[in-house]
C-alpha cells in the first residue's frame, strides 16, 4: 500500500521520509540527559505511522482493494477506484455532533476572566482548531493542541495530527510526560524541522545546509504544553483508539469486492451470452460486438445442411450481491453506532420514527461523552494558555451546541413549564440554552441587556442631575419674584443689582 518510511502527512505536504528524522545525538543543542526521551519520541513516531498512513488512506478513500482473485477479473480489479466511504461517514457522523461554541465563565460576561478567556477564542480561532482536532483525533485516534508564545507574548494554540506527532504518556502524573511534532518538511518529505516538548522546555530543531541544531525555549510549565484529544481512552490506552477499527476496515474492504462484482456482473446484461450450436467458430467475424449489435444477422447452413441453434445463457441475478451488500451496512452500522439509512441502505421496511430516534441517540450519547473528555482538555489549554490558577480555571466552562435536534414547540413548551415556576431560570444562560439559543445568540443577547442597562441608568442620572423646571410665561419670560423688577440677570448680581434697580 506504501512503503515502510513513507507516512501520509497533513498540511498540504505529499509524504513524510521516516529515515530522514535524525539520531538525538547528532542534534547540536539536545542535552545529554534527555537523549534517551528524544530517541523513545522518534521511535514511537516511527513505529505508529504505518497504522496512521493506513487509516488515512481508508478516510480518503484511497485504499486499494484486497482482491482475492477468484471472481473479479484483473481488468476491473485494477481500474476501479474505491465507491465505499464508510470511514469517512463514521468519524465526520460523530465529529459534526462536537460543535466547539466557547468558553461560558461563572461571574458573568464583563468580568476580567470572561475577557481573557474571550480573546484567547477569537485569536486562536478555537471554534475552527478545535473541529479540525476532533477529526483528526477520530481519525488516528488522537490529536494534539500545543501552547507556545507568539513574539507578542501572547498564547498561540496550534493543532497537531497524530501522523506528524507523537507522545508518551506519564502514567504516575495521568498526563503527557513528553511530546514531539514535526513542523516542517521539503516538497520531497524530507523532514527539516520538529519540536520536542518537555516538563520545562522545549527544544526547537531545525535542519539547515545538513546539520542539525537546536534551540531551547524555557516555559516552567512543570509539564509539557501539549493536550491530547483522544477518542474513547481506557487505562491501557490512554491515548485513545480510531474510529477507522480494524472490523470497519475489513467491511469496507468486503463492501469494495462487493460493488466491484456488482460491476463484472453487469456487463453481462450489457453483452449477453449467446451459443450457436452448429455454426463455425469464425462465421461471425473478428468483430462479435458488431454482429450482436447489428439489427439484421444471417448466417448459412452448415457444411450438413443442418440450421445452426441459438441459445442464450440465463444472466445470473444481481439480488445476492445487493443482499449482500445490505448485510455489510448493518454490520458497519453495528460497529460504529450509525444508522443504517445514513450508510445509503435503504430498508424493505423503513424504520419507524422512534426507531430512527433511538439508532441516533445512540451516537448522540457517545458524542456527549467525548464532549465531556474534550471539555477537560480545553479546560487544560486556557489554564495553561492564561496561566490561571485552579480557582479561576474552575470557573471556566466549555460550551458544545446540543448533540440532539429537538423540535422549536418543544423547546419552548420546557421553556414556558419550567419559567413558569421558576423566575430566575427564563433570564439564565441555561434557560436560554434550553430554549434554543446558541452560544453566541446568548453573549449577544447580554450586550443587548448591558447596553439597554447602561442606556437607562444614563436616563435616570439625567433626571437627577436636572434642575426643577421653572414656570413659563405665555411670553416666554420667566416671573419674577414680587417687589423685584429688571433681568433676571441684574437680579442674580446680589446686592450690587439689588441697589442698581433702586435708582
Amino acid at each position: 500500500m506504501v512503503s515502510a518510511d513513507m507516512v501520509a502527512a497533513a498540511g498540504g505536504k505529499p509524504f513524510l521520509a521516516a529515515s530522514t528524522l535524525p539520531d538525538a545525538r547528532n542534534v547540536d543543542g539536545i542535552d545529554e540527559s534527555d537523549w534517551d526521551t528524544v530517541m523513545d519520541l522518534l521511535k514511537v513516531w516511527h513505529d505508529k505511522q504505518g497504522g496512521n498512513v493506513l487509516r488515512t488512506l481508508y478516510y480518503t478513500a484511497k485504499e486499494n482493494l484486497r482482491n482475492f482473485g477468484i471472481a473479479i477479473p484483473g481488468n476491473i480489479s485494477k481500474g476501479y477506484m474505491v465507491p465505499v466511504g464508510w470511514p469517512a461517514k463514521a468519524v465526520r457522523a460523530l465529529a459534526d455532533l462536537s460543535a466547539f461554541e466557547g468558553f461560558g465563565v461563572d461571574g458573568g460576561s464583563s468580568e476580567g476572566l470572561a475577557s481573557d478567556v474571550a480573546g484567547l477564542f477569537e485569536r486562536n480561532s478555537l471554534d475552527s482548531v478545535v473541529s479540525q482536532t476532533v477529526v483528526s483525533a477520530y481519525t488516528h485516534s488522537c490529536a494534539f493542541l500545543t501552547i507556545s508564545r507568539d513574539g507578542d507574548g501572547l498564547a498561540k494554540v496550534t493543532p497537531r495530527s497524530a501522523d506528524w506527532s507523537s507522545a508518551i504518556w506519564d502514567t504516575y502524573d495521568n498526563r503527557i510526560g513528553s511530546a514531539m511534532t514535526i513542523t516542517d518538511a521539503d516538497r520531497d518529505g524530507t523532514i527539516t524541522g520538529f519540536n520536542v516538548w518537555l516538563a520545562d522546555r522545549v527544544y526547537v530543531c531545525r535542519k539547515t545546509s545538513g546539520l542539525w541544531k537546536a534551540t531551547t525555549l524555557v516555559t516552567n510549565y512543570g509539564r509539557p504544553s501539549v493536550i491530547a484529544f483522544s477518542y474513547d481512552p481506557q487505562l491501557n490506552r490512554p491515548f485513545g483508539r480510531s474510529r477507522i477499527s480494524r472490523p470497519l476496515m475489513s467491511l469496507t474492504d468486503a463492501a469494495f469486492r462487493t460493488i466491484v462484482r456488482m460491476e463484472g456482473n453487469a456487463e453481462f446484461y450489457a453483452a449477453p451470452k449467446l451459443w450457436f450450436l452448429g455454426l463455425d467458430r469464425d462465421a461471425l467475424g473478428a468483430d462479435k460486438w458488431r454482429s450482436l449489435i447489428s439489427s439484421i444477422n444471417a448466417v448459412s447452413r452448415d457444411v450438413d445442411n443442418n440450421i445452426p441453434t441459438l441459445q442464450q445463457i440465463q444472466q445470473a441475478s444481481m439480488q445476492p450481491h445487493s443482499d449482500m451488500l445490505k448485510t455489510l451496512a448493518m454490520m458497519v452500522a453495528s460497529e460504529t453506532s450509525l444508522p443504517v439509512n445514513d450508510l445509503g441502505i435503504t430498508m424493505d421496511n423503513p424504520a419507524s420514527a422512534e426507531a430512527m430516534a433511538a439508532a441516533e441517540r445512540k451516537l448522540s450519547r457517545e458524542a456527549d461523552r467525548q464532549n465531556r473528555l474534550f471539555s477537560r482538555a480545553l479546560k487544560d489549554v486556557a489554564g495553561m494558555a492564561l496561566n490561571l490558577p485552579v480557582e479561576e480555571l474552575a470557573r471556566i466552562t466549555p460550551v458544545w451546541a446540543p448533540t440532539r435536534e429537538i423540535s422549536d414547540a418543544a423547546r419552548a413548551d420546557y421553556y414556558a413549564k419550567v419559567a413558569g415556576v421558576n423566575a430566575d431560570f427564563a433570564d439564565s444562560d441555561i434557560g436560554l440554552m434550553k430554549a434554543g439559543l446558541t452560544f453566541g445568540e446568548i453573549q449577544s443577547f447580554r450586550a443587548y441587556q448591558q447596553r439597554m442597562k447602561a442606556q437607562k441608568s444614563i436616563e435616570q442620572l439625567k433626571q437627577r442631575t436636572l434642575p426643577q423646571q421653572q414656570e413659563v410665561t405665555g411670553d416666554g419670560e420667566s416671573e419674577q419674584p414680587a417687589g423685584l423688577t429688571g433681568t433676571q440677570t441684574t437680579a442674580g448680581t446680589g446686592a450690587e443689582g439689588l441697589s442698581g434697580q433702586s435708582r
